[in-house]
């Protein structure tokens, strides 16, 4: 007989047995001393029928499935649903054998509330002794427990301190809350005592210090602290402190059984985003997504690979993953076989410059939805290599748009970027002109458009992406520094991967619905934009190292192209909201579609012969915001040609 089983044996004849007992003594707190004029046979008949009853009762709902050791309110409740039933069922037995005429009425009520008492208070005082138990014998074995403070007083803090009180293997030891809101201060939890609000951290910390108990050695995090303003702020007073910080795993995590409720972990960099993660409406992305033939071009990069990663979990019909990147390809490809083998899957090798290519691949897949992601997205190397940035984030743009609309595809989402708004530098410039083809297109009358609907979304640096500065800050951490930032006031926006991909999604979902009508573009809401310089120091304290001192932050100058910041919207195109949250429209200007293509014709020739000069003047032409100092070109939006601006402006 295993362990576990003789537990529950045991725990159900304590059960049983309790439930035997309980309506004599019932019977008895009702009529006191009276009870020896009871009719035994009577008293002992009702015993036996209910000792059946809770046996099968009990069993039925699984009260031994629980360990009693952590008892909690879901077993009491368990046990409250179980008596009411043996209790019922033994009353209606008792009415339809004897017409209760012996049995006050009362009685069945008194042994309700009697029974939950020697269930649930049995379960309660062995729960209480083992924690004491386990406390005296860590105390015995001098049990070094980590002191902590909270940050947040809600569902994750009450269930990280039951467990440090449950768990004899805890290396922690909260002696204190910080609250968010004033409600909770003042109060405890647990016995543990919410000592100020977040704003007052630097207080709370010095009233421990004078303390009996002295200073925390981490600051954790729970729940919404995770998307509190002060994240930062808090990283900076921890380093002075000598503390580190730390968070606790979501609550959801908690419930999924995703995560141990004693597990802290690092506070990762998109903690630091100073506001909640967006999500996506699942269920209409799914709609969207299941059952059709999808198509990501740049499947292999860093956008490009979380769009394949979730669109698989939707259940397309079929995947093709396009990329010029052999190995790339190959690692997501080997991902995708491993994840979803039953999702039919085409990888191919292909340049979005190559037209020919393009073609050849949409005839073959005939694709229903494209994503596409395909892009060079360094500023400095985009900056040196202007022609080539061009033939792959312009004309090879072109090339995918012009194989959607010739091949029906129902929706085609071009990825783009915050540095096409006023863009001081040849990959901004080069994303726009991409964003002005996929405008035009969507511009044109049905009859000349075809089926396909052309959806653009913008948005800013995405954390962890190749190229991004995250991965350099990290690199050089590992060097053992400096952190490298172009200039003390440059400011980015940032989103993570799996936020930005999933707003990617909505849009594509939103854009089929002909939201776009007009060349409307899709932003997502970035949130405020982050100093770079306060990311390099707060990756420093993550990293337990001190900024100045252990790690150099070194100023180098603007590259290239560089600005000291991003936007998302450009002074003519006021954001407009969507029924989504999270993703906006902004209404750019639009090119004309006979003049835009006749441009991308010149582009063309001049990118591919290496015409560098002649590719910014075309590029200026058409994105007047864009100006190289050496090229003194009047813009198609110039103030000497209004019958173009006014054209241009109208989409005529």
């Amino acid at each position: 007989m295993s362990r576990l089983f003789q537990r529950s044996y045991i725990a159900f004849v304590h059960d049983v047995t309790m439930a035997a007992i309980s309506l004599p003594a019932a019977l008895y707190l009702r009529v006191g001393e009276g009870v020896v004029f009871y009719n035994p046979q009577n008293i002992l008949f009702s015993v036996s029928v209910f000792t059946v009853i809770a046996a099968i009762t009990f069993w039925v709902f699984g009260l031994y499935r629980g360990i009693w050791r952590y008892a909690s309110l879901n077993d009491l409740m368990r046990i409250a649903k179980a008596v009411t039933v043996a209790v019922g069922v033994l009353f209606l037995v008792l009415f339809l054998t004897a017409r209760l005429e012996w049995l006050p009425r009362s009685t069945p009520i008194i042994q309700w509330f009697l029974l939950m008492a020697m269930l649930g208070g049995s379960r309660l005082i062995y729960r209480v002794a083992k924690d004491k138990t386990t406390a005296r014998a860590m105390v015995r074995q001098g049990t070094h427990r980590v002191p902590v403070l909270l940050i947040g007083a809600g569902d994750e803090a009450e269930a990280f301190i039951r467990e440090t009180f449950r768990s004899a293997n805890t290396p922690f030891d909260v002696i204190g809350i910080v609250s968010l809101t004033d409600s909770r201060v003042g109060r405890n939890m647990h016995g543990i005592d919410v000592l100020a609000t977040a704003d007052k951290l630097e207080e709370a910390l010095g009233k421990l210090a004078k303390s009996k108990r002295g200073l925390p050695r981490r600051l954790v995090l729970t729940g919404d602290a995770l998307r509190h303003d002060d994240i930062t702020k808090w990283v900076e007073i921890a380093d002075q402190h000598g503390m580190t910080l730390a968070r606790l795993p979501k609550l959801s995590d908690l419930r999924e059984g995703l995560a141990d409720p004693l597990q802290i972990r690092p506070v990762a960099i998109e903690d630091l985003l100073g506001r909640p993660q967006a999500r996506l409406d699942r269920d209409k992305v799914r709609q969207m997504i299941a059952g059709r033939r999808v198509l990501v071009t740049g499947a292999g990069g860093s956008i490009g690979s979380e769009l394949v990663r979730q669109i698989s979990a939707y259940g397309p019909a079929s995947l093709t993953l396009l990329d010029a990147g052999e190995y790339n390809l190959y690692a997501i490809d080997m991902e995708m076989a491993e994840k979803y083998p039953n999702i039919p899957r085409e990888s191919i090798l292909g340049d979005v410059r190559d037209r020919t290519r393009i073609e050849q691949v949409f005839a073959e897949q005939q694709p229903e939805i494209v994503f596409h992601a395909a892009a060079y997205k360094h500023v400095p190397l985009v900056e040196h290599n202007p022609n080539e940035g061009i033939l792959t984030n312009t004309l090879g743009t072109r090339n995918v748009a012009e194989a959607c609309r010739s091949t029906g595809v129902g929706t085609m989402v071009l990825i783009s970027t915050d540095k096409a708004v006023n863009p001081a530098n040849v990959m901004g410039a080069s994303k726009r002109l991409a964003e002005c083809y996929c405008q035009a297109l969507e511009t044109l009358p049905a009859d000349q458009r075809g089926p396909t609907r052309f959806v653009t979304v913008r948005f800013g640096n995405v954390l962890g992406s190749t190229g991004s500065v995250v991965p350099l800050f990290r690199r050089q951490l590992e060097a053992g520094g400096p952190l490298t930032v172009t200039d003390e006031g440059i400011t980015r926006y940032f989103m993570t991967i799996a936020e930005a991909v999933e707003l990617v999604l909505q849009a594509a979902e939103l854009g089929k619905h002909g939201v776009t009508e007009g060349g409307k573009i899709f932003v997502l809401d970035m949130g405020r934009p982050v100093k770079i310089i306060d990311l390099a120091r707060q990756m420093i304290l993550l990293s337990g190292l001190r900024p100045g001192k252990d790690i150099d932050i070194k100023v180098t100058g603007l590259r290239p192209g560089e600005k000291l910041y991003e936007e998302l919207f450009h002074d003519g195109e006021p954001p407009e909201p969507t029924e989504t949250d999270g993703v906006m429209l902004a209404a750019p200007r639009v090119v004309d579609y006979a003049l835009i293509k006749q441009v991308f014709e010149e582009l063309g020739e001049s990118a591919a012969s290496r015409d560098t000069h002649k590719t910014l003047e075309l590029m200026s032409r058409l994105v007047p915001e864009f100006q190289p100092p050496e090229i003194g070109v009047k813009s198609f939006f110039a103030k000497s040609e209004p019958e173009k601006l006014d054209k241009a402006a109208s989409g005529q």
